[in-house]
């Protein structure tokens, strides 16, 4: 795979054909028109509009690849040896590893810390998205159960704090997206309206309430905010597995997106989840209410070895990373192209299910409206693979970037 530092032309048209992806299906012949950093056309080939008939295609192309649309990771702690937070230099390695993989849209996660720490995180990262390389902020708490803390930091926790919420809101300046916490803790039913006061959605997560608390949380999401729709972190991932007699939240989040009131995410990686869970998600609630995420850590992209999560230490081996001592799962190292990848050829998905999981559904949930779609008007981003789905090239907002 190679880079080029080609910039897009405002007046220039530039054609790609191939199968695409589309929100509406499959277009087997197929073609997309870029102008600028925005799709200016897509459809069937034979319809090209007389206009554009004259665009040439990039240099190096093949008529035989599959266009995706730019991929949309909602909760991201980082990769390629860098991790979002207080230190501002390392969202870069972070941001550009998930970008050149086909991830255009990347909102970053803080994961809990003590409580200046985590503004700081916002402070460094508010520049990025302001230019254009985050599409928000994630906050992984500190508003979790101690119970259900998985690699969180067990001493950054506490109730919700109204005040923390705003000084949150105020220091985002607008970026601030969504925001995970438990509904069974004390004060937290007032959150998802705090949350909303900035433009922010509630995320159930990392709980350990019964099924009513938990679904009273789903259904109490402010219409109009984001999606309308409350969100419910890495389903299954910081939650107490469902019984027959102890629903909890898994069942609360699953009844809920299946009438289409909430947005689950879903780290589909093969470590995370069993296949025959994941498969079940997309059977039971189907791919308009699952969000796809990665959760990605600092190693993701690179070797075996030693990393650190917040102030934890993790060990990677093979697709795992776990915290050392104990053993939890420390977040992912996968990208979500590599979690389409697998959906379609372990598990049997279909590709559009699998890339609206990944596109469509987490810019919907957030109101990303310029993202998750090759329709006319989006920004130009758009994944290129083989037969295999395997990268051949990334163009984000109109420039080849991988």
């Amino acid at each position: 795979m190679t880079t080029d530092t080609t910039t897009p032309s405002e007046s220039a048209p530039t054609l790609l054909t191939g199968r695409l992806v589309t929100d509406g299906g499959i277009v087997p012949d197929g073609a997309v028109i870029v102008v600028g950093d925005r799709i200016a056309w897509s459809g069937a080939k034979g319809e090209l509009p007389a206009e554009f008939r004259s665009a040439a295609t990039p240099r190096g192309w093949r008529d035989d690849l599959t266009l995706l649309p730019g991929l949309v990771d909602i909760h991201c702690h980082g990769g390629g040896g860098g991790e979002f937070g207080p230190d501002a230099s390392a969202a870069t390695p972070a941001i550009d590893h998930h970008h050149r993989s086909g991830t255009t849209s990347l909102v970053a996660s803080l994961v809990s810390a003590p409580r200046e720490a985590m503004l700081a995180g916002i402070d460094a990262l508010v520049p990025r998205a302001t230019a254009g390389d985050l599409a928000g902020i994630h906050l992984e708490g500190p508003f979790l159960s101690h119970a259900r803390c998985g690699a969180q930091d067990p001493e950054a926790l506490g109730d919700p704090d109204p005040a923390f919420i705003d000084a949150a809101g105020e220091a985002a300046r607008g970026w601030l997206a969504q925001m995970t916490f438990a509904p069974e803790l004390a004060g937290a039913d007032a959150v998802p309206a705090r949350l909303a006061r900035w433009g922010a959605l509630g995320a159930v997560g990392h709980t350990d309430a019964e099924w009513a608390v938990a679904a009273a949380a789903l259904a109490g999401a402010s219409e109009g905010v984001r999606g309308g729709r409350p969100l419910v972190t890495h389903l299954f991932n910081g939650m107490p597995p469902m019984h027959h007699r102890a629903p909890g939240p898994v069942a609360a989040a699953l009844s809920a997106a299946a009438r289409g009131e909430a947005v689950v995410e879903v780290i589909a990686d093969g470590v995370h989840l069993a296949d025959g869970t994941v498969r079940m998600v997309f059977d039971t609630v189907g791919p308009a209410n699952i969000a796809l995420v990665s959760d990605a850590m600092a190693a993701a992209g690179l070797p075996e070895g030693d990393y650190t999560l917040g102030r934890f230490n993790v060990r990677v081996s093979g697709r795992e990373a776990r915290l050392e001592p104990g053993g939890s799962l420390a977040g992912g190292v996968s990208t979500l192209l590599e979690q389409v990848r697998w959906l379609v050829r372990d598990l049997g998905i279909s590709l559009e299910d699998a890339v609206a999981a990944a596109s469509l559904t987490p810019a919907t949930a957030l109101a990303l409206d310029d993202v998750g779609s090759l329709a006319a008007g989006k920004l130009a981003d758009v994944v290129v693979v083989d037969d295999s789905l395997e990268l051949q090239r990334v163009l984000r907002r109109g420039a080849r970037i991988a």
